[in-house]
């Protein structure tokens, strides 16, 4: 989004950065920017905020995320700079902008992140879930009164849009979705490892781990029951101890960060979603589809797909489900052919860049026309 912006528009990006090594993984996006401002964090002092906010009706979340350093620097932007649109990406920041009433403005939500923290709290412990719970109905109630103090706001599926509408948020709406880069997704013709899986995403995250160690308990032992030399490799950053201890399961590789995820995708004959928390879009899916390795995908996983279940991309519910489709494609070349061809030619048709760029030009154009008629009222 910022590199397509870049090309008509001077562009500003503030952005949080909680360690030296997200400094330089982020040093990239500098080359689209008029001006690339990177605010270090402090991560005690945001655990500390997230402790106190425990006693407030503001979200924890909001405490981690606010810095003073950086809604000084933001409102000194605002303030000294005659901006055309501020574009927020993610709820989390946004109070740091809901004041500024002189720019128009977009919250993108992306997903609407309350329900992610409710649906966390159905698969934490007692009384940790209660925590869980407590932050979902705070982010919630924010989310609400966030989305009438922007011109717009937006999401990156129509199930996401559909959340927000039910808050009684009807007008100044929108949607537009993320896209791959199929040119760098792209298949390859050195063929794949017979009767291999892989799962690909960031390690560190509740709703991977939760369906990894779901997965490795309830559905791989059966795969392997069936097929002795099949392989799942778990490819993500950042593993838990808990997910590190799924390597002790026969068949199962835990590779921790790797440089390229593109090998282990190009070398699997199916990867797979299963997760069972999911808002908003799965990109590990897309990139996916976009090399033309078939995916097999939990329903909500999928639901932020514009694909067609059991056409694109296979769609399972329970283990049984799970196993029928992997041992399918294990043993039906010419179906994951199929599937690896369809798949591919989806995010040619419905998530190229280029089409969801355009979605956002006219949420751009739709934002800065209701403000101006505001204006003039």
């Amino acid at each position: 989004m910022i590199q397509y912006l870049s090309k008509a528009h001077d562009v500003t990006v503030v952005s949080i950065v909680r360690s030296e090594v997200e400094a330089l993984e982020g040093a990239g996006i500098e080359a689209y920017c008029n001006k690339y401002i990177m605010i270090k964090f402090n991560n005690t002092i945001s655990w500390f905020r997230v402790i106190l906010n425990l006693l407030t009706l503001k979200p924890s979340s909001f405490g981690y995320f606010y810095s003073r350093t950086m809604k000084k620097v933001i409102m000194n932007e605002a303030n000294n700079n005659a901006y055309d649109l501020i574009f927020v990406h993610c709820s989390s920041v946004a109070p740091y902008v809901e004041h500024v009433k002189s720019i128009p403005k977009i919250l993108d939500f992306g997903d609407m992140d309350s329900k992610k923290w409710l649906d966390y709290s159905k698969y934490k412990p007692f009384p940790v879930s209660l925590g869980y719970k407590l932050e979902g109905v705070k982010l919630e109630a924010e989310e609400k009164r966030l989305a009438r103090s922007f011109t717009y706001s937006s999401c990156t599926t129509k199930a996401e849009l559909e959340t927000l509408k039910s808050y009684n948020v009807t007008k100044n709406t929108f949607w537009f979705p993320n896209g791959v880069d199929f040119e760098f997704f792209h298949p390859s013709n050195n063929g794949y490892i017979k009767n291999s899986i892989c799962f690909i995403g960031r390690m560190d995250y509740y709703p991977n781990q939760e369906c990894m160690i779901d997965f490795c308990k309830n559905i791989f032992p059966k795969v392997k029951e069936k097929v002795a030399n099949a392989k799942l490799t778990i490819v993500g950053a950042n593993p838990s101890i808990s997910i590190l201890a799924l390597s002790e399961f026969p068949g199962v590789e835990v590779t921790g960060s790797v440089d390229d995820v593109r090998s282990y995708i190009h070398s699997s004959a199916v990867n797979v979603a299963p997760l069972n928390i999911a808002r908003g879009t799965q990109n590990k899916i897309l990139e996916s589809m976009s090399m033309g390795v078939p995916v097999i995908a939990s329903r909500l996983a999928a639901k932020g797909i514009d694909a067609v279940p059991n056409v694109h991309l296979i769609v399972a519910d329970t283990p049984d489900e799970y196993v029928g489709a992997i041992l399918n494609l294990f043993n039906n070349p010419a179906e994951r052919e199929r599937l690896s061809i369809s798949g591919r030619a989806r995010m040619l048709s419905h998530h190229d860049w280029g089409h969801s760029m355009e979605q956002l030009d006219v949420l751009i154009e739709n934002c800065i026309s209701v403000y101006t008629t505001q204006k003039h009222k």
